[in-house]
């Protein structure tokens, strides 16, 4: 790939991208930044920049289709409320309508469709994340606890019930009782809300589905979840090895050390998130 282009939402993600990219050699990688959005260290970090608003997708679509790029890759946070609040132009209105269910997989999926028909393709948000991408087994001093493998076990065959159906990544377990099961708002609220019920001692699964579109929405987790699990008293933090992004990971494995939070990765059997095109 010599020319391509990040569709940057906000977090440290699409810098990552950027940075990972320019290591694997590839020539020049610009941005798609959406205003409100995108942090400075991602347009910083690219090439060039070209800015859109929310509102203003059809027309960034048709502008990446003009300049001939080799390939985009989606990346970084969107807030869900945008999804419902945006101030969207007629064109992507009458997108989102043609939506009889919507999810990650159905909205993500039709942006895809959009920009593949305007002739770009679309990458798997893991690519050139290579540092970023743990494997099987525990990330921090302590592994789980018998009751944390137990919770650990119902966690996953929820998750995979939940998957089927597009809802979310994340489940928390406490007990073995299912206390939250993350929705459209997204695995930090999910976690907020499981700990209001559940106390201390609560696991929390984090996985995409068998046959997940790796190009979107790829599990993602950093610092902020971590505090957002500490706060909500969770104890363990699980996901499947090769298959999530782990961001500040020293800070992250300092911070769970810290406050007595195991992090583990597990062989699900799957296939890993692919690392270049």
């Amino acid at each position: 790939m010599e020319k391509l282009i990040v569709i940057a939402g906000g977090g440290l993600y699409p810098k990552l991208v950027i940075e990972g990219a320019k290591r694997a050699g590839v020539a020049r990688v610009d941005v798609l930044a959406v205003k409100g959005s995108t942090k400075r260290s991602a347009w910083k970090a690219a090439d060039n920049v070209h800015w859109i608003t929310i509102g203003q997708i059809a027309d960034g679509i048709r502008w990446m289709g003009s300049k001939g790029y080799d390939g985009a890759i989606l990346a970084g946070q969107v807030n869900p409320l945008s999804l419902f609040r945006g101030r969207f132009d007629d064109e992507v209105k009458r997108w989102l309508a043609e939506l009889p269910v919507k999810n990650a997989h159905s909205i993500f999926g039709k942006l895809i469709e959009k920009i593949e028909g305007a002739g770009v393709k679309v990458y798997p948000a893991s690519l050139y994340m290579d540092d970023y991408i743990p494997s099987a087994g525990a990330l921090t001093k302590r592994s789980l606890s018998a009751d944390e493998e137990s919770d650990l076990k119902h966690a996953i065959a929820v998750a995979e019930d939940v998957g089927r159906h597009d809802i979310g990544q994340s489940v928390m377990v406490k007990s073995g009782m299912v206390v939250a099961v993350e929705a459209f708002e997204g695995t930090n609220a999910a976690i907020r809300r499981g700990g209001k019920l559940a106390g201390r001692g609560a696991l929390v699964f984090k996985a995409a589905r068998q046959g997940h579109d790796m190009r979107f929405d790829i599990p993602v987790v950093g610092l902020k979840t971590l505090k957002t699990m500490k706060k909500a008293k969770a104890s363990a933090l699980v996901f499947q090895a090769g298959r999530l992004v782990l961001l500040d990971r020293a800070d992250v494995v300092r911070y769970a050390d810290a406050h007595d939070i195991a992090i583990v990765g597990i062989d699900s059997g799957l296939e890993s998130a692919p690392l270049r095109p």
